[in-house]
């Protein structure tokens, strides 16, 4: 576990997990009905590998490179390259355009290190949560599941016709645009809008 992160923002992300009884068993990339690993997806021009974890894997991602210089300077690699499982919903660098001019700049600072960990662990959801899934809790909600995430918020979960949409704290929505990106810690699912606490 580094050290660096200010404000516990890791330590609660993988307390939230622990919390919930995961391991490191539970971090192999799910094996379908028929025995199969799941497919490898390309995400940003790059294959997304279920072996890898998903810092592995997002580095190569030419529309998340925002994202990974994001977990970098928040010291999340090390979080995010754990066991988990995680279900991650990684906005793009298009997501990251959108927001207000300076942002992201201001974010990155070290001395934003807190602020900027705890907006990267609110895209974060203890557990492997797949379309599937998310798509039978929304059933089972009346049309919403309301997600913990890792950095102690909710995220709300809806469908719009055949889309995902994710609605943050701020009553944003974001819209999944590719889901189902297997990791061997997890599952992305990619977003088209950066995801705001309350």
């Amino acid at each position: 576990m580094q050290k660096l992160i200010i404000a516990g923002a890791c330590a609660l992300a993988l307390s939230a997990c622990s919390s919930m009884g995961m391991h490191a068993g539970a971090a192999h990339p799910p094996i379908h009905a028929t025995g199969a690993m799941p497919d490898t997806k390309m995400v940003g021009g790059a294959p997304m590998y279920p072996s890898k974890d998903i810092v592995d894997n997002a580095v190569n991602s030419r529309d998340h490179t925002t994202l990974v210089a994001a977990v970098k300077a928040a010291g999340l690699v090390d979080t995010l390259k754990g066991p988990g499982p995680f279900t991650v919903f990684a906005p793009t660098n298009a997501a990251f355009s959108q927001l207000p001019a300076g942002t992201v700049d201001t974010l990155l600072k070290p001395e934003n290190r807190p602020m900027l960990a705890k907006v990267l662990t609110y895209h974060v959801v203890p557990g492997r949560i797949d379309a599937h899934a998310l798509a039978e809790q929304i059933r089972a909600g009346g049309g919403k599941a309301m997600l913990k995430t890792a950095s102690g918020g909710t995220l709300t979960a809806m469908m719009h016709g055949k889309d995902v949409v994710i609605e943050d704290g701020k009553g944003n929505d974001a819209v999944v645009t590719v889901s189902d990106v297997y990791q061997s810690n997890g599952v992305i699912h990619v977003v088209d809008k950066v995801l705001l606490p309350g």
